[in-house]
């Protein structure tokens, strides 16, 4: 599917300032795509499908990730996770995206994970630096753009498991591996 058809049928699907979040994603995703190597094509559509669950009904959420044998844990955590799964999964069912890259940048654009590609890094970034987000640290995470892929991802995630530690929210493990990866490649943490 062309992308523009997939930004309209997107826009469909969301209110205003959701999709204008959804176009700032899709920018800054594929100008981290031109300065970190990735082909620009992927992180435009998985940045213009990230988001295309966010406003589906959560039961239906709920069925859909028991129905495709989605990690059951996720039904353990805040429903606002659910949308990352559930969006690669109509990215594929009803977008018709067979890449399987670009499905795994919308499913783990919530959570991170360890070992993610270059892709999965940028729509996870591009997601929480877009000019429209306002909160504490995504100046300093903006200004870090040019530092390295892999530092931009570590700072990224280690605010996002800081923000949800300050609220007591409950981190996904996903994220907590992601981290601990990051810190694993530095040598700070030893697996046995």
């Amino acid at each position: 599917m062309d992308p523009s058809l997939m930004l309209q049928k997107v826009k469909e699907r969301l209110p205003e300032k959701r999709y204008n979040h959804v176009l700032g994603v899709m920018n800054t995703a594929v100008a981290l795509a031109k300065v970190y190597g990735v082909p620009e094509e992927q992180a435009r559509i998985a940045a213009i499908l990230h988001d295309v669950a966010k406003y589906a009904d959560r039961d239906w959420m709920r069925g859909i990730i028991e129905k495709e044998n989605m990690d059951p844990l996720l039904l353990d955590y805040h429903h606002e996770l659910w949308h990352a799964p559930v969006g690669a999964y109509l990215a594929a069912y009803e977008f018709g995206v067979a890449d399987q890259e670009i499905l795994d940048a919308i499913r783990y654009h919530t959570t991170g994970r360890a070992a993610m590609t270059d892709l999965e890094k940028i729509v996870y970034i591009a997601d929480m630096i877009e000019p429209s987000r306002k909160f504490p640290g995504v100046e300093r995470l903006r200004a870090m753009k040019n530092d390295g892929l892999n530092q931009l991802m570590e700072a990224s995630i280690r605010q996002s498991i800081e923000f949800l530690t300050s609220k007591n929210q409950p981190v996904y493990p996903d994220s907590l591996k992601c981290l601990k990866h990051f810190e694993q490649q530095k040598g700070n943490v030893k697996y046995d």
